[in-house]
């Protein structure tokens, strides 16, 4: 059976209204005992419930804040934000020079959680001040908690509480860290239509390599930096649900929009690769993308290369 993530259960919110729902602490450990992890079950049986054995709404916003603010202090020594700016410089790169003229752009982080990556772009400039940098959740205690650390730190960037392509401003570019292992599915092919069908140039979606080593790295990492038991089990078990190369150039390959995995599995080198990003731009871009990555632009590859190499 597929494991699951704790923080994945212990909140609900209507996706239409971002209105937060009632968890049940019974019906989250039956789900976890289900799939075969006590461990986690136990973990949720320790956590705070009204007498009606809803679980405690402010209890788990605590707990959600603690862990994400674990999550980056990891982010930080694995230097996401340089690796991201890695990939987004050069995209950008591309994109104005294929609108051949001055503008402004907008880059949206789906599923932010407390806007690491577009707080650490606000605070580096390191796409430019053409670029509106937005964050956005269906975690209101999260993107609360994000708007109030870039207010703290006097930062040019925003957050939003809601769907990400439900935004009333058009995406340039969507990005995300650590998402795609949570769309299990056809829920994958919906995430990706959803960006192709939007305005937007392109896509950065960062997330977990599926190497051979991942789970075993990760249950180190996490047991060495996360105090947090969730934070620790959660940790481990997105290196279980990473999507293999195939999976995610499939489910990314929608109509009108070209699927490139940089640094995919066969390239990688499996004891430094954590994570690594699936690319999506409209055709016209691919071109002016390589010609701005140089040299780097043979660590990324399409739908093709895995079909070259019999996989």
């Amino acid at each position: 059976m597929h494991q699951l993530e704790i923080s994945d259960l212990i909140t609900a919110v209507d996706p239409h209204t971002g209105r937060r729902l009632p968890v049940r602490r019974t019906e989250v450990i039956q789900q976890l005992r289900e799939s075969g992890d006590e461990r986690a079950a136990r973990i949720v049986a320790g956590l705070p419930a009204d007498q009606d054995g809803v679980l405690d709404p402010h209890a788990v916003d605590r707990l959600l804040i603690s862990v994400h603010t674990e999550l980056q202090r990891l982010s930080e020594e694995l230097r996401i934000g340089e690796r991201l700016v890695h990939v987004l410089g050069p995209l950008f790169t591309a994109i104005r020079a294929a609108a051949g003229q001055t503008g402004s752009y907008r880059l949206v982080d789906v599923g932010c959680g407390l806007g690491y990556l577009v707080r650490w772009l606000a605070a580096t400039d390191a796409l430019g001040a053409d670029v509106e940098l937005v964050g956005v959740d269906l975690d209101a205690t999260l993107v609360g908690e994000a708007d109030r650390l870039a207010r703290a730190e006097g930062l040019n960037c925003r957050f939003v509480h809601g769907n990400a392509f439900d935004l009333p401003e058009a995406a340039t570019v969507y990005v995300s860290t650590g998402v795609l292992h949570h769309f299990r599915g056809s829920a994958l092919a919906d995430f990706f239509q959803a960006q192709a069908a939007s305005p937007a140039y392109a896509f950065c979606h960062f997330d977990i390599a599926a190497t051979s080593l991942a789970p075993l790295g990760a249950w180190i990492f996490h047991r060495a930096r996360m105090r947090n038991p969730l934070g620790r089990h959660d940790g481990v078990v997105s290196a279980r649900r990473a999507h293999s190369d195939e999976t995610l150039l499939r489910a990314a390959a929608v109509p009108g929009i070209r699927a490139l995995l940089y640094e995919p599995r066969g390239a990688a080198n499996p004891f430094c690769t954590t994570l690594r990003p699936i690319i999506g731009v409209r055709p016209h871009l691919e071109v002016p993308l390589r010609r701005a990555l140089g040299r780097d632009a043979r660590r990324m590859v399409g739908p093709e290369h895995l079909v070259e190499a019999g996989r």
